[in-house]
């Protein structure tokens, strides 16, 4: 209650009462100030309600220490002062001020509590809000609204259904159900809770919906993908703001309609009389990124200039990206020159890296890298994926030892990408230390990690590590889990486990890709299981409705040659839909020498230059395929055509690794610094081997040369010299993994197996289409590849 005051000041408190609730609209705190000095003047301290007045536009605008010292000076209280500073430290963030000065209330009350709930609501402590609803509750004082909206909003944020249902419940007790504000908020919890069945009951069942409401809708409708829904929602709305349309826009941007995205904001802007925000822009940029459009992407950045639209924040983001990923990198990289750094956000820098990078220009991404000062897991991911995608393994390497060295955590993304790295380097020791880093950062249990785990391992040769990650995610296998461990198992020489792998994906209801039928159908090749093959390539037409692509065609052409089909193959490669690729006619070809049919692979092999002229793998095969039947002339003149033509020919090297380190070597390799130890050891081997049984193929040699040169040539193959050097570089039982850039050859073939059985090892070797995984004079492939 206030003091008596003299009627003579009756006036100046009325005028400094009114100044002091206008000036909330305006100049809040100058006015404050005026109007404090002239209460202090005046005497009239004494006026609680002139001082409560004061104090909130102290605190309203975020003068706390202001607020307080008023308060302190203040003679006489009321609750309104006590929460009016509440209010101030909660608006500062100011929690633990917040938490002293509220239990040194004298009387708590609902705007209380609430001025507490929505503190910890905005500084993201969401259970604290909702543990504080509880204690307000057990207090025996009744919630409002605005309590209500805000410990829903909490809910929202942390999306812990269960305590939504009670709060919806407490709600009904209340009877607040027809409150308008709070049914949207129930509406926008269950949506974001994933509860869509019970957000449309709550929509329902309300008694007074307005544009919020319908929006909320739209935006549920959307986020679960059933973009018809949204659209009729829309069509029934007599009035929308622009909240209406940007559901609309991003909605289709979101679920991936780009196209309809567009024709979203075209409308928008021929029937509304609404200005397009920054979530408008940042969607329709999105969708003209998503789109490649580069074209319509200029025309809304040259109607955000026309309307004079502050180009910063997200829509200068969103713009740097579009030009980014639609080829326009230089525009992006003036955009950033021009506006500056201080409000770009990292994502905005990241699009314009992937932009250099998806034009091949790693200089300019490598110096845009080297710019940045703050850098995040997403920046250093999107340098390491860049190289790795050029084929800068080393770099990408490098790379990720600096982010490291730097203490940034690599996430799943980046572990996946140096897992590919691996991979490509068919490096089982990088692999085992990014495998580590995968088992530290507890990112092992990523789907995406797990995958690229299955491929590092089945590429780097051991496979029952491969079916080690593959069994990891027992739960939450996807379509690319099944397919890597399809393909894994296929290329290993365990067809059968790879059908039988399919037939459990198929149990699953889980349905495959045109990948993973490219997995399949290469197992059957491998297998020689001809008849599967045609009714998997039946059922994936008919029963998956995929549609053959030239990989499938290949891999069937493969699967008929490879068996000795050849008529069958040469058919079927005729009467494709499609015109035969490279690499059809190559599987066709390669057939053809195997079975030494030499009008067909004459054919295939005019077919196979007719479309890459400059082929020398076709050249070579053809050569050889004469050679094999001893038509040493064709084969020269082959051989003198690829020469005329300056088709240089793909030399065969074989490479393996020791204490990370790769070694290379050729045919006849003289240059590594234990030739002569090498050559040594090949020699004894191949002198026990042959007296183990082994007789040297001299008719794999495909050159009219003396038997005792052809024998000295096949002993120095590459892969025998590596395998060689494995042998003095290593200890006893290691398994020996060896890597071909062309296939095995068939001497080579017989003598690894006598090898495996001499020396008592395991040895791996992968050519270019599989492995071969010797063991006690065996190969995994059962001499059928």
């Amino acid at each position: 209650m206030d003091a008596p005051i003299p009627h003579s000041s009756h006036t100046l408190l009325e005028l400094c009462t009114n100044l002091l609730q206008k000036s909330l609209n305006s100049n809040g705190r100058f006015t404050a100030q005026l109007v404090h000095c002239r209460v202090i003047k005046s005497g009239l301290m004494l006026s609680v309600y002139l001082m409560n007045n004061l104090m909130n536009v102290y605190s309203k605008t975020g003068y706390a220490f202001h607020a307080r010292k008023l308060f302190d000076e203040m003679p006489l209280r009321t609750t309104f002062s006590w929460n009016t500073v509440l209010s101030a430290y909660a608006k500062r963030g100011d929690m633990n001020s917040t938490c002293e000065f509220f239990d040194q209330l004298p009387q708590k009350d609902s705007v209380s509590w609430t001025t507490m709930i929505v503190g910890f609501k905005n500084i993201g402590q969401y259970q604290k809000a909702i543990r504080t609803m509880r204690e307000m509750m057990s207090e025996g004082i009744e919630p409002t609204q605005f309590t209500l909206t805000n410990v829903l909003a909490s809910v929202a944020a942390t999306r812990c259904l269960d305590t939504g249902k009670k709060v919806h419940s407490f709600i009904v007790k209340l009877g607040l159900r027809s409150n308008v504000s709070v049914s949207n908020s129930l509406l926008s919890m269950y949506a974001k809770c994933g509860d869509p069945m019970m957000a449309k009951v709550v929509f329902d069942t309300m008694v007074v919906r307005d544009i919020s409401s319908s929006n909320a809708m739209i935006a549920l409708h959307m986020q679960v993908g059933r973009i018809d829904l949204a659209m009729a929602q829309f069509e029934q709305m007599a009035e929308r703001d622009i909240i209406t349309w940007n559901s609309m826009v991003s909605g289709y941007n979101q679920c991936g309609y780009d196209l309809r995205a567009l024709d979203m904001f075209s409308k928008m802007l021929m029937e509304s009389l609404l200005s397009p925000d920054r979530f408008t822009w940042a969607s329709v940029l999105s969708a003209c990124a998503n789109l490649e459009k580069l074209s319509v992407g200029k025309q809304i950045h040259s109607h955000i200039i026309t309307t004079g639209f502050d180009i910063s924040g997200i829509v200068l983001n969103t713009l740097i990206s579009m030009y980014s990923r639609c080829g326009g990198v230089e525009t992006a990289r003036r955009l950033i020159q021009q506006r500056g750094t201080t409000n770009l956000k990292i994502e905005g820098f990241t699009a314009l890296l992937d932009g250099y990078i998806k034009l091949g220009d790693m200089n300019q991404a490598k110096n845009l890298f080297g710019s940045l000062k703050d850098r995040d897991v997403v920046v250093w991911t999107a340098m390491i994926v860049g190289y790795e995608q050029h084929g800068l393994y080393g770099e990408a390497m490098d790379l990720f030892r600096s982010m490291v060295a730097e203490g940034q955590r690599p996430n799943s993304y980046t572990l996946a990408a140096m897992l590919s790295v691996a991979s490509n380097l068919a490096s089982l020791g990088h692999g085992k230390q990014i495998h580590g880093s995968a088992v530290k950062s507890g990112e092992i249990y990523s789907v995406s990690v797990s995958n690229a785990l299955i491929t590092m391992y089945a590429k780097a040769g051991n496979i029952t590590s491969a079916k080690r990650a593959f069994d990891l995610i027992r739960c939450e296998r996807d379509t690319i889990s099944w397919t890597s461990m399809i393909m894994a198992l296929g290329q290993h020489g365990h067809a059968e486990e790879a059908l039988e792998l399919f037939e459990s994906m198929l149990m699953e209801k889980l349905r495959p890709d045109h990948i993973t039928y490219v997995g399949v159908f290469s197992a059957c090749t491998h297998a020689g299981l001809v008849n599967q093959g045609r009714q998997y390539f039946d059922r994936m037409k008919n029963v998956d409705k995929i549609e053959p692509t030239l990989s499938h065609y290949a891999c069937m052409v493969d699967l008929f040659g490879r068996a000795g089909l050849l008529q069958e193959a040469h058919e079927f490669t005729e009467n494709m839909p499609i015109e035969p690729d490279v690499v059809t006619w190559g599987s066709l070809l390669s057939a053809c020498r195997v079975h030494k049919n030499v009008e067909l692979g004459k054919i295939a092999a005019e077919k196979l230059l007719l479309i890459e002229p400059e082929n020398s793998g076709a050249y070579s095969a053809l050569a050889n395929l004469y050679s094999a039947c001893g038509k040493w002339g064709e084969a020269a003149k082959v051989r003198k055509s690829m020469k005329d033509g300056r088709v240089k020919k793909e030399q065969g090297i074989s490479w393996i690794e020791v204490k990370h380190k790769v070694h290379v070597f050729g045919v006849e390799d003289g240059t590594h610094l234990q030739k002569d130890e090498i050559y040594v050891t090949m020699k004894k081997i191949w002198d026990e081997i042959k007296k183990m049984g082994y007789v040297p193929d001299t008719a794999s040699v495909l050159h009219d040369l003396e038997e005792e040169v052809k024998e000295q040539i096949l002993r120095h193959h590459s892969e025998k010299l590596a395998i060689a050097f494995g042998l003095i570089s290593t200890p006893d039982k290691t398994t020996l993994r060896i890597m071909k850039n062309l296939r095995v050859c068939n001497d080579c073939h017989t003598a690894i197996k006598f090898i495996s059985k001499l020396v008592g090892r395991e040895i791996i070797v992968r050519d270019t289409t599989r492995f071969h995984h010797f063991k006690d004079g065996f190969c995994s492939c059962r001499d059928y590849w």
